[in-house]
């Protein structure tokens, strides 16, 4: 499927979305939602895509949702009336929701500045790494907006709630290396090197197994809303479907033999 704001491409077991606004320096505006969510959704019916990374093009991740000129725009949301405020809020909240709910795991690869909606973005995804041109911001503070759920409850869940809170009351932005440091990047490296280690990171989590590594995401997401002997009774549920497939087989018997197990999600 051709796309006219993002480049999603499929190589070696791993999906990549670009977003590609570089002009608006990757703004989300209601083609690009549009555009994302069916992304996931072939994301969702290929097999073979075992990992997904999502990143900007040009200098900036994404500087948040559009603030006027194109579709709704967040500029035009007070003019809307509440029906279409909500509207607008839901479109942007799917692309949260559709990451955070993807079935396998998601690397965000910062490239730049991640702010307001692109900050939620890259919040969503299990993983981030970025460069030391990356940088945060919950912006919605600035111009009085209630901020998306990817700051209200997933921010909080990465770097704890004293934190966020900070991030959010006070709309400043951080830059790379104190996101490292309280824990919003797994990783920080050169600009030069953002492709190389993200796309390490993605082959390494692609080549383990399919099964084992969607129930891990399954089960930590619902785990934060579980108490632990429910998380018990969950693992029980589907560790059988783990431990009897062919992927099982081929791990303990690539182990015996000392070489890489050729998983292959069944």
């Amino acid at each position: 499927m051709e796309f006219s704001t993002i480049i999603f491409k499929k190589e070696g077991g791993i999906g990549t979305i670009t977003l590609n606004r570089p002009e608006a320096l990757n703004a989300i505006n209601d083609i690009m939602i549009n555009e994302l969510l069916k992304a996931f959704d072939e994301v969702a019916m290929d097999n073979d895509i075992r990992v997904l990374v999502i990143t900007g093009a040009g200098r900036t991740f994404c500087s948040g949702a559009q603030m006027k000129g194109e579709g709704t725009g967040l500029g035009a949301m007070p003019d809307m009336g509440v029906e279409g405020i909500r509207q607008g809020l839901r479109q942007i909240q799917m692309v949260t929701s559709g990451l955070y709910n993807m079935a396998i795991p998601t690397i965000a690869m910062l490239n730049g500045a991640a702010v307001g909606a692109g900050a939620s973005t890259a919040y969503s995804c299990d993983l981030r790494v970025g460069s030391d041109l990356a940088k945060f911001r919950c912006s919605f503070t600035k111009v009085g907006i209630i901020p998306c759920p990817g700051d209200t409850w997933l921010l909080p869940r990465i770097i704890g709630l004293a934190k966020a809170a900070e991030m959010i009351f006070t709309a400043d932005m951080i830059d790379a290396k104190e996101a490292e440091r309280i824990g919003l990047l797994n990783k920080l490296v050169n600009a030069d090197e953002l492709e190389k280690e993200t796309m390490d990171m993605a082959r390494k989590i692609a080549q383990g197994p399919p099964i084992a590594l969607k129930a891990d995401k399954l089960i930590m997401h619902r785990g934060l809303q579980m108490d632990f002997d429910t998380t018990l009774e969950m693992l029980a549920a589907y560790g059988p479907t783990a431990l009897t497939s062919e992927d099982v087989k081929e791990g303990i018997l690539a182990f015996i033999e000392k070489r890489t197990p050729q998983f292959k999600g069944k």
